[in-house]
């Protein structure tokens, strides 16, 4: 008998912890969602800003979590497309970024190259980076622009560009212009 007692509120304290787990869960996935992608840090909510959703409202949808990505993720390729047309030459951050290739048989046969960002200088920074994807003559098959948002001194941000216009080609990705700014 005291074996069994003991099973049980065990198993009440598990399932106790996993209801928990599972609420808090639900809960960060209803809010508000600051980071710009996988390459920057994401940023929560604070006492200066607490979420938006109510006891009353119903959490996001999957769909609604993914526009909102999707938003933001089109806001920061904007900005840097901005930010590299005003840039002069090669801008002023080449020295700030480095690519790696990506063998397509990892991008499902797709041209990629992994781009790195390191900030420099001792102020958080906005890097804008354009990659070309060009073939053996070195005529131009696509461009792909990124945007690296709220980069901090020091730190080293990555982030894929993925040409969707030179799949089947050989090609080869190149770093053609890098500009940074405030943020």
């Amino acid at each position: 008998m005291a074996t069994l007692t003991v099973r049980r509120t065990a198993e009440g304290v598990v399932a106790t912890a996993l209801a928990a787990l599972l609420a808090v869960g639900l809960t960060a996935c209803g809010e508000d969602d600051d980071s710009s992608g996988p390459a920057t840090p994401s940023r929560t909510g604070s006492a200066a800003s607490p979420p938006r959703e109510t006891a009353s409202s119903s959490p996001r949808s999957k769909e609604d979590f993914e526009a909102s990505v999707s938003a933001e993720a089109a806001r920061i390729r904007a900005s840097a497309s901005a930010a590299l047309a005003d840039a002069p030459g090669q801008g002023n951050a080449m020295a700030d970024v480095s690519q790696g290739g990506v063998p397509t048989s990892r991008t499902d046969g797709k041209r990629a190259a992994l781009v790195r960002v390191t900030n420099s200088t001792d102020e958080k920074a906005f890097y804008s980076v354009q990659v070309d994807f060009a073939d053996a003559d070195g005529k131009t098959l696509d461009s792909v622009v990124l945007g690296f948002a709220d980069v901090a001194p020091g730190a080293r941000a990555e982030r894929y560009a993925i040409s969707s216009k030179a799949v089947g080609e050989k090609s080869v990705p190149r770093i053609v212009k890098a500009q940074r700014t405030a943020p």
